[in-house]
């Protein structure tokens, strides 16, 4: 099932940087194909603890029969608390691989890919009430500009906002189809993909409120992390890479590092990586999806 599930980019940086104490208490945040957690399993004695978390039924296919791993199926913005409910109150290292996995690419109807039609639904968490199709049906033209322009990186947001607008009045968008054909005019010649690829992400980033879940997720992983403890974070676009790398230098997502009355920084992390660890060209041959993933790493102060 892992291998056409979900290959898992920069495996031996992620371990490495988790600084794994054999004895000690790991979350993977994001399960998916389960390739991560049994990389961390191995490093884990007896003793040692793995929580892993995921929101996608699908990817309870794929927990390995292992006593020392407990599996929480949330959101990973609900992180302290479902920790709390299982026991635990400060962990030693925390792993984050924040891409979709491919395996939900891959099926039709989660309506996530651009290749084939399908309903306009994109939750990551099928509990959740909004869908793709109901942003675009009922979302003022202002609203979609701004989720297009900041979310999506859409060069002409604006007019695709209006394209939608008008669109709708005629007929509510109902699927993938559907929307493409609303906005045919709008694509650049030579470069649909990657356009949709643009609009898609958006409206994914919106439905799941990804930005507000990963802020959110960060603020609670400073506070369950033991002293010394790490924080693993890997993204994919530049959205998310914003607010971990202000978030690990600084302890917040806008502005300067806050000191206090004798002009110590008060942040919880250190830095790890000055820079962000970024894959290797044998690996970006081999899994394609690594080619845009940034590494960071930090620990608790």
């Amino acid at each position: 099932m892992e291998n056409n599930y979900h290959v898992p980019v920069m495996l031996q940086p992620c371990i490495e940087g988790l600084n794994i104490n054999p004895d000690g208490v790991y979350v993977d945040v994001t399960f998916g194909g389960g390739g991560h957690s049994r990389e961390i399993l191995k490093h884990l004695s007896d003793k040692g603890k793995l929580i892993a978390f995921d929101q996608d039924p699908d990817a309870q296919q794929n927990i390995p029969d292992d006593k020392r791993l407990v599996f929480i199926d949330q959101n990973f913005g609900f992180l302290k608390n479902n920790l709390r409910l299982n026991g635990v109150r400060q962990v030693d290292g925390i792993l984050a691989d924040l891409g979709v996995s491919s395996h939900q690419f891959d099926v039709p109807q989660r309506g996530f890919s651009i290749r084939h039609n399908a309903d306009l639904d994109m939750r990551m968490d099928q509990h959740r009430h909004l869908t793709a199709a109901e942003v675009l049906n009922t979302y003022t033209e202002d609203k979609l500009h701004k989720i297009f322009g900041i979310y999506g990186e859409v060069k002409n947001a604006k007019s695709l906002a209006r394209a939608i607008v008008t669109a709708r009045l005629e007929m509510p968008f109902a699927d993938i189809d559907s929307l493409k054909a609303a906005i045919s005019a709008y694509i650049p010649k030579g470069k649909e993909n990657k356009y949709l690829a643009q609009v898609f992400q958006a409206l994914r980033i919106e439905v799941n409120a990804e930005i507000q879940v990963l802020e959110d997720f960060l603020q609670q992983a400073a506070d369950v992390l033991k002293p010394g403890g790490r924080l693993v974070v890997m993204s994919y676009h530049s959205l998310e890479d914003r607010p971990v790398k202000n978030f690990m230098a600084k302890g917040k997502f806008q502005g300067e590092v806050e000191k206090d009355f004798f002009g110590n920084q008060q942040k919880p992390f250190n830095v790890v990586t000055r820079k962000a660890v970024v894959a290797s060209d044998e690996e970006i041959v081999l899994n394609n999806r690594a080619r845009s993933a940034k590494l960071r790493i930090a620990e608790k102060i």
